[in-house]
């Protein structure tokens, strides 16, 4: 659940934010995007977070003035982030490289690390002075790909937030240029990764012939106003360590319980305890869209997604069923349609979507009566250390965002305050569906009894 700091308030006083232009000369081009890349349902800006303690070998450096300078280095080797959204004929987007830079914001906060107590996830307090939405600087086209915004704490740490256009790079992409961001911080000449543009990997094939289904992408009526409402959204953090997992995996079948993911067991418990607690109509029909890399997948020659590549490069694939089927079935019937789902996604799928992208004319993915879960245990925000070492939190700012609050979780690597190791997941429903999901995962974390052998002691509740 959310810690103490969840009533914190503090000040961040802000510098205007000015542009960041590459270090050194880039070429000035367009670029398309892939059609993976520019679809209706990643043209928005995601925020990611980084927390990070004082450290005395640093000498008393400036961490706005690091990071600023590694940014524009970096922008070098990443120059098209440094350039502008346009969009084309088909509604495809392309980034104009014209190097005109990143928005970067610094500030400083009368707050100090602690306060924010022992177990940093979201939702954080604050949060919108920590990354401040600089007016005009949100649209999608014409507007900085990029914002940072570095704010000191009364400590001596700080806090980086990063704000991205999705459409230019998904987690793993982000990472990629962070990672180079930070090389260059900590003194290196040039990033470790060579960047990989290669967008026409995942580009439409003329014809397009899409050769799967692709029910993430159907096109379905809100008749019953089953979006989820934004009024009286409830915010809160579950955590799932070992003791947790293995109390859910106690209520899959024996076969399941050994083959299951820590992704399917928890996506398919979340998915079924928040079907119960938003209560549709029995023969409503319930999506669970997973968020699949095609990186390091089924590779083949020439179709393998190349090291360095840092484009989106993951599908949507959706289990679907009848509400009334996935609260009245097992645990076991959910994970296995996760299960089922995930193993679709590889290279071939993925010219499929951007098949589907080009004949459909770049659709959202579905949100009437979905959820999503995209796990970003091993993107590896928390391996990011800037010289101050590795942060105290690394990773998305806040769960549901995107085009419809309250659809999206993700599944984030933390350490809670008696230092175990899990996972986080920031969750967003109303306030009543929230105290009905609490209960329902409550069972869940209760192990079941015929598996005695796993629990040598009573499991606490993550709750």
């Amino acid at each position: 659940m959310a810690g103490p700091a969840a009533s914190l308030r503090f000040t961040v006083r802000r510098k205007a934010a000015e542009l960041v232009t590459p270090a050194g000369p880039t070429p000035r081009e367009l670029k398309r995007l892939s059609d993976i890349d520019d679809q209706d349902g990643l043209r928005f800006h995601i925020p990611v977070i980084q927390f990070y303690r004082r450290d005395a070998s640093m000498g008393g450096r400036d961490p706005a003035a690091v990071v600023r300078d590694a940014v524009a280095r970096a922008l070098v080797h990443y120059y098209p982030f440094a350039g502008r959204l346009r969009e084309l004929e088909g509604r495809k987007l392309a980034v104009d490289c014209t190097g005109e830079g990143v928005l970067f914001i610094e500030a400083d906060s009368d707050v100090r690390l602690e306060h924010f107590g022992d177990a940093l996830q979201p939702p954080f307090p604050g949060l919108e002075e920590l990354i401040f939405d600089v007016p005009g600087s949100s649209e999608v086209l014409g507007t900085p790909l990029l914002l940072f915004q570095v704010t000191r704490l009364a400590c001596g740490g700080f806090i980086l937030a990063v704000r991205l256009m999705h459409t230019m790079a998904d987690a793993q992409g982000l990472v990629q240029f962070l990672s180079a961001v930070a090389e260059l911080a900590r003194g290196a000449a040039a990033p470790s990764v060579r960047p990989v543009w290669d967008r026409e990997l995942l580009e439409a094939r003329n014809p397009p012939r899409p050769g799967f289904a692709h029910r993430e992408y159907d096109e379905v009526p809100d008749t019953k106003g089953t979006i989820v409402p934004l009024d009286d959204m409830a915010h809160r953090s579950f955590f799932f360590g070992a003791r947790e997992v293995a109390a859910i995996r106690s209520h899959l079948a024996p076969g399941l319980r050994k083959r299951a993911t820590t992704f399917e067991v928890l996506t398919g418990s979340l998915w079924k305890c928040r079907t119960v607690a938003l209560a549709p109509d029995a023969d409503e029909v319930m999506r669970m869209i997973c968020i699949v890399n095609a990186r390091g997948g089924k590779q083949g020659g020439a179709s393998a997604i190349p090291a360095g590549y840092y484009g989106n490069a993951f599908a949507f694939p959706v289990a679907v069923s009848a509400s009334g089927d996935l609260c009245a079935n097992p645990l076991s019937y959910a994970v296995k349609l996760v299960k089922e789902a995930k193993s679709e996604v590889d290279v071939e799928y993925m010219r499929s979507v951007a098949d589907l992208m080009v004949q459909r004319g770049r659709p959202h993915f579905t949100v009437v009566r979905a959820y999503l879960a995209s796990d970003v245990t091993k993107a590896g925000f928390g391996d990011l250390d800037f010289g101050w070492g590795r942060p105290v939190y690394g990773g998305p700012a806040k769960g549901g965002v995107g085009a419809i609050p309250g659809v999206a979780s993700f599944l984030i690597p933390f350490k809670n305050g008696k230092g175990e190791d899990g996972i986080v997941i920031p969750m967003c429903l109303p306030g009543p569906a929230m105290d009905k999901f609490v209960e329902e995962m409550g069972k869940l974390l209760r192990p079941a009894v015929d598996v005695p052998d796993m629990f040598p002691a009573m499991i606490k509740s993550a709750l």
